[in-house]
């Protein structure tokens, strides 16, 4: 009987996420009950939203007993407890309900598939409390947000650098809403994405010369990017309400990846849950900003009848073709005191 499993820095995070509130309601990692309700309804068997199964994977040759203690190790230090539940399987099957594909070009199935199909649920312990010291805590962001007077607060999820289109959903939110917190992913990111360094050095900067400080907030999100589109949207929403958010913003294309998602395949599944049941967060469901030439301004086809002829399209994916190309991008997608400021900050893209 194995007492003792080695964990990585994703699952580590995870635990500390857990721990800290910012995966509420979740206690541990999901149970067989919660983990197919999550999947099979996007609901955990009690019924509250939750759309991403949060699992902790183990060898397959696992013996393991209702009841047990296991202790979970990290680089050799035993970092946290888990009360064993139950154990189960994920299967193909699963996997692809959540990424709908099970394609392994797609970054999250290739991942999910590459961990022991074998998992374990049950409440986590974090044991080394000094990895909370520079943890993102629900109870320092809700204080952060009252002591500035915000009553209103929008979330922005990013993980790539502030552009132009970015730009217009956040000044949207900020006319919506008392603040706009910027919290951008600084956990896992596929080969090829922007780096930590690079996100944080565009938004520094946009605070520092273009947004009004006092009405906007940031700071990172740990967590790794699962690229689940539609079910990644809510479950980024679910976090950013328990930070302290009362409105999230949900753009094109949410979490997606390399075409595998629809462009608004995120807002048809965030409606129709929004729909349903009290996901305690107001959802932006807002529409691709692009330039167009004709109306000389960053618009979206909501307010503007050229998106079959004038538009140019504004993503993270073109800016990064660009700039491996030796390239500066176009001042219509990404400002060029941006673009210095991602130059400037070192290793651009994750290796």
């Amino acid at each position: 009987m194995t007492d003792f499993i080695e964990i990585d820095e994703e699952t580590l995070q995870d635990i500390i996420n857990i721990e800290t509130g910012l995966l509420y309601p979740l206690k541990g990692f999901m149970n067989e009950a919660d983990f197919r309700s999550v999947v099979d309804t996007y609901l955990l068997s009690d019924g509250q939203v939750f759309t991403i199964p949060v699992t902790l994977d183990i060898p397959e040759d696992t013996v393991l007993n209702n009841g047990q203690t296991l202790h979970l190790s990290f680089h050799g230090k035993h970092v946290a407890d888990l009360e064993v539940e139950d154990t189960y399987r994920m299967t193909d099957a699963d996997i692809e309900k959540v990424f709908r594909t099970l394609d392994e070009k797609h970054p999250g199935v290739k991942k999910e598939k590459a961990r022991s199909p074998l998992r374990v649920g049950g409440k986590t312990m974090l044991r080394d409390k000094t990895l909370l010291e520079d943890a993102l805590r629900p109870e320092n962001t809700k204080k952060i947000f009252a002591d500035k007077g915000w009553k209103t607060i929008v979330g922005f999820q990013t993980r790539n650098p502030i552009h132009k289109a970015h730009e217009h959903l956040q000044r949207i939110g900020l006319e919506v809403c008392d603040g706009l917190f910027i919290n951008p992913i600084i956990g896992w990111k596929k080969k090829g994405d922007f780096t930590q360094e690079a996100v944080v050095a565009a938004y520094e900067k946009m605070v520092e010369e273009f947004y009004p400080g006092n009405r906007v907030y940031m700071e990172g999100l740990k967590t790794q990017m699962r690229y689940a589109g539609p079910r990644e949207a809510v479950f980024h929403a679910i976090i950013r309400r328990n930070l302290g958010c009362t409105h999230f913003i949900i753009g094109r294309d949410h979490a997606g990846v390399g075409g595998f998602y629809g462009a608004y395949d995120a807002h048809a599944l965030a409606g129709e849950l929004y729909g349903k049941y009290d996901l305690g967060i107001e959802l932006l469901l807002l529409h691709e900003p692009y330039f167009c030439k004709k109306c000389g301004m960053v618009v979206s086809e909501k307010n503007c009848s050229h998106y079959e002829t004038e538009r140019v399209e504004i993503s993270g994916t073109i800016i990064r073709k660009y700039i491996n190309e030796g390239a500066i991008p176009d001042e219509i997608m990404l400002r060029r005191e941006i673009f210095d400021a991602i130059l400037n900050c070192g290793q651009i893209f994750i290796e």
